[in-house]
């Protein structure tokens, strides 16, 4: 079993938080107000708008240290939903990782809307969680908390590929807020 902390109470952190316990594990969710609350989960997850990822790792880099630290963060130019605000050639996940060596760092849950989590659905396929690292034992167990939950979890590589996968969540992003494609729904890989 694990202990998962997650690091915002929007509705990806709250849906991250559904499926860690439908899966029959433990969570911890964080709000701002839990400043001097100390992190205590195996697997931490940033479930926070990528503007406050530097605060956070200010505030509780130190706490992190050895942990699986989960990015879900989509680096979007929030004003114009035109652009990724990271540099073409890197992520947001290995900004993470640079800003936080002696954490085992992750890319996931970002190519998924929390409705899809919740739902465990897209159009009658189970919800996939994509996840890249460069830590095979922490992607095994991020995969299992999904897997419990019911979710497929399939390995996209290294953490090289959390830019690609950024990419995608970009798109998916985009495709949602012009209205083509619904909140509830998303990509589903079949098979």
């Amino acid at each position: 079993m694990a202990h998962v902390s997650i690091i915002g109470t929007g509705n990806m952190g709250e849906a991250v938080a559904g499926l860690v316990t439908k899966g029959g594990n433990t969570v911890e969710l964080f709000n701002s107000s839990d400043a001097g609350k100390r992190v205590t989960g195996d697997i931490v997850v940033l479930a926070v708008p990528y503007p406050a990822v530097s605060d956070v790792i200010a505030e509780r880099g130190e706490q992190l240290a050895g942990k699986i630290v989960v990015d879900l963060t989509n680096p979007l130019n929030f004003e114009t939903f035109d652009e990724l605000v990271v540099p073409a050639d890197s992520s947001a996940a290995a900004e993470i990782a640079a800003a936080l060596p002696a954490s085992r760092v992750l890319k996931a849950f970002n190519t998924n809307f929390a409705g899809s989590l919740v739902s465990g659905t897209v159009d009658g396929q189970p919800t996939t969680v994509l996840v890249a690292g460069d830590d095979a034992e922490a992607k095994a167990l991020l995969s299992g908390v999904v897997s419990a939950a019911g979710l497929r979890a399939i390995d996209a590589g290294g953490l090289t590929r959390a830019r690609e996968l950024e990419a995608v969540g970009f798109l998916q992003l985009a495709l949602a807020v012009t209205e083509k494609i619904s909140w509830t729904g998303g990509f589903a890989v079949v098979s």
